[in-house]
């Protein structure tokens, strides 16, 4: 039976608890039904989700950290100015802590925004929708992902090996001198590209693998399964939003987002129970 908000008559999605045209908060509304024991809704799991959510802000503690090694680089740099420190008139720590100290000073800056957009999920001020994966579908999701980003890390390990392998092989046929120590180093860059490009997925895998299965979306960020996804930077956006069936069914987001290296997009695809209804949400995103 469909669910609408008593201020202004907005169609709700069950689990809802504002209201994401007026604001207003919806009483006494639990996300899932409580169901008797032994019994189950496929895919979701039996924990009862809540206002707030149990979730520990990551890019809070991220950002507490890089304050803490802004302090101990900013000391570092302060030091050679200090006479009798040991460190009296050694100007390399000044300049080593100096960078350290506004790189750190940087992350703060990024992160603690980041925590306060990731706190307003868990609270719920800013949830269109919320689920909790059960274990099938948090591997088939583990599974997506680590397929899709082996298949893309072996494109590109093979571009970078070739460009590497032509760079370096031209250096050896046409330069006399260190043929020998260009060979080595070109054969240790393909090396240490490909351990990255191999191992980096199965780390990710074994990361997801101890996800909290938790799904927590927003009109301009997203928490899935532990990671944090935002999309509310200057000149960046959803491209796409869409209700998918393969590999599971679920909602595909597409956003894109402008740095130093022009605009860059990144693709989502959440599983979701097939009991749910997403074209609410997917209107919602498309706004």
């Amino acid at each position: 039976m469909p669910k609408f908000c008593p201020n202004c008559g907005f169609a709700l999605l069950p689990e809802a608890k504002f209201c994401p045209s007026c604001g207003n908060q919806i009483p006494d509304v639990k996300l899932f039904p409580e169901e008797t024991k032994g019994s189950s809704q496929a895919g979701f799991s039996e924990t009862e989700l809540t206002f707030p959510f149990a979730v520990k802000n990551k890019e809070k503690i991220v950002s507490n950290r890089a304050l803490i090694l802004f302090v101990v680089f900013a000391v570092a740099a302060y030091l050679p100015f200090v006479e009798d420190t040991g460190l009296s008139g050694m100007w390399a720590f000044t300049l080593i802590g100096a960078f350290g100290a506004l790189a750190s000073l940087i992350v703060f800056f990024i992160f603690r925004s980041r925590a306060k957009k990731m706190q307003s999920l868990i609270s719920g001020e800013q949830v269109l929708a919320s689920w909790q994966l059960d274990q099938d579908l948090k591997s088939a999701y583990v599974d997506y992902l680590f397929s899709h980003e082996q298949s893309k890390n072996k494109m590109t390990f093979s571009i970078t090996a070739i460009l590497i392998a032509i760079v370096f092989g031209l250096f050896v046929v046409f330069v006399e001198e260190g043929k020998g120590v260009m060979l080595l180093v070109g054969m240790a860059l393909i090396a240490l590209i490909g351990i990255f490009a191999f191992l980096m997925p199965r780390f990710y895998r074994s990361k997801n693998l101890q996800g909290d299965g938790l799904v927590l979306i927003g009109e301009k960020f997203a928490y899935i399964n532990g990671f944090f996804h935002n999309w509310d930077f200057v000149l960046s956006g959803i491209k796409k939003s869409k209700v998918i069936q393969e590999p599971f069914y679920g909602l595909f987001i597409q956003y894109f987002y402008t740095d130093r290296t022009l605009t860059n997009t990144e693709e989502l695809h959440i599983p979701a129970p097939r009991e749910m209804d997403l074209s609410f949400l997917v209107k919602k995103l498309k706004k």
